[in-house]
């Protein structure tokens, strides 16, 4: 198999966005860290600059019945940012149901204290890991 360039997930909110990128191969995700929406634009910038993304994910948030909330406008106007801002990059949303109880979950797992796991952006971050990791369970691997 040989090396892709990474796949990078973001779970986006509105005071902290949580980033994580894929290995090469896509076999498995890693946190990158929490950012402001202004950090966010240098850390893509700097891997696009490094021609290290070859897809960003976009948590997408719906409610139960997959109808939209008040959050799914805001990211709406985010994923246009970011596409004005990176017209070449390919960005996909993902469905972000459940996402932040998966991720609270694998933290309690983790056995990180209550301390830790309440760290402003250890949850934004394992986020966006949680809907990597979905994604590269069900991505094909063959291109």
């Amino acid at each position: 198999m040989r090396p892709k360039k990474r796949i990078v997930a973001i779970d986006y909110g509105t005071k902290r966005i949580g980033l994580a990128k894929s290995d090469p191969l896509w076999l498995f995700a890693q946190p990158v860290g929490t950012f402001d929406r202004p950090g966010l634009s240098v850390a893509l910038a700097t891997m696009v600059k490094q021609e290290d993304i070859g897809l960003l994910l976009v948590g997408y948030p719906l409610s139960d019945g997959d109808e939209h909330n008040a959050m799914t406008g805001v990211v709406d106007r985010f994923l246009e940012e970011l596409r004005a801002e990176f017209p070449l990059l390919l960005i996909e949303t993902v469905d972000e149901h459940h996402s932040s109880r998966d991720a609270r979950n694998i933290l309690v797992a983790s056995g990180k204290s209550r301390k830790e796991r309440q760290q402003k952006g250890r949850l934004d971050s394992a986020v966006a890991c949680v809907l990597l990791t979905d994604y590269l369970e069900h991505c094909d691997r063959s291109g």
